[in-house]
C-alpha cells in the first residue's frame, strides 16, 4: 500500500461514524480510566462507579438526542402585531468543553425580533439546554443557538450572549478561577444595525 492509499484509508476511517458502544463496553472504558489514574477499580468504593459515570454521561450529553427544528416548531401568530425584541436573560448553561471534557457553566441571554409569530419562551431555554448538553466550545454553542433560531423562526434578527466560567482553566492548566468568558453572535438586524446591538447589550447588562 503506497503512502497516498494509506492516507486515504486513514481519512475514511476517521470520517466513518463508529457504532455506539454497548453499556458493558462503556463501563469497561471507565474501569480502564480508573486504573490509568492509579486507583483500583475493584475496590469497594469504585465497584459501582462505572455504572454511575455512564448514567451521568447520559444526562450530561442528552443534547445529542434533541432536534432544534422540532423544539422550535410550535409557534403562535396571535401577537397583536408585536414586532419588537423578545429576550430571555440568564438562561442557565451547563456544558462540557470538548477539549478536556471539563464543565463550563454560566448564563445565556437570547433575543430575537419576531415576524408575525413568536415561539413559546420555554422552547428557547430548551434549545439552549439541548446544545449545551453536548461536548462543546463556547464559541460553537453561541453560533449554533443563533443559527437554529434564524433557520426555524425566520425572524428579523437574533442576538445571543453567553458568559461562562470554564473549569478546564480554573481547575487545571493555568489554575485561574473567577475568569468569565464572554461570547456573542448577531444575525439579521442585530448584525446590520449598531443601534439594535446596543439595545441588546444594554438589556443584557441589566441581568
Amino acid at each position: 500500500m503506497d503512502a497516498y492509499t494509506n492516507k486515504a484509508a486513514t481519512l475514511r476511517a476517521i470520517n466513518e461514524t463508529p457504532a455506539k458502544p454497548s453499556q458493558a463496553e462503556a463501563e469497561a472504558a471507565v474501569r480502564t480510566l480508573l486504573a490509568w489514574a492509579g486507583d483500583d477499580p475493584t475496590r469497594e468504593g469504585l465497584l459501582d462507579t462505572p455504572r454511575r459515570v455512564t448514567k451521568a454521561f447520559g444526562e450530561w450529553f442528552a443534547g445529542y438526542q434533541g432536534d432544534a427544528e422540532e423544539i422550535l416548531s410550535r409557534t403562535f401568530e396571535e401577537v397583536s402585531g408585536y414586532d419588537d425584541i423578545v429576550m430571555l436573560r440568564n438562561i442557565e448553561v451547563q456544558s462540557h468543553c470538548e477539549h478536556h471534557m471539563a464543565p463550563f457553566m454560566g448564563v445565556a441571554h437570547v433575543a430575537y425580533l419576531p415576524v408575525d409569530r413568536v415561539v413559546g419562551l420555554s422552547k428557547i431555554a430548551r434549545l439552549v439546554e439541548m446544545y449545551a448538553k453536548r461536548l462543546q466550545t463556547q464559541e460553537n454553542l453561541t453560533a449554533q443557538i443563533t443559527k437554529a433560531m434564524m433557520d426555524a423562526l425566520r425572524p428579523r434578527g437574533v442576538a445571543v450572549m453567553i458568559t461562562a466560567e470554564h473549569q478546564c482553566m480554573s481547575t487545571r492548566g493555568v489554575h485561574h478561577g473567577g475568569v468569565d468568558t464572554v461570547t456573542t453572535r448577531f444575525d439579521g438586524v442585530f448584525k446590520d444595525c449598531a443601534e439594535m446591538r446596543e439595545r441588546f447589550l444594554r438589556l443584557a447588562e441589566k441581568a
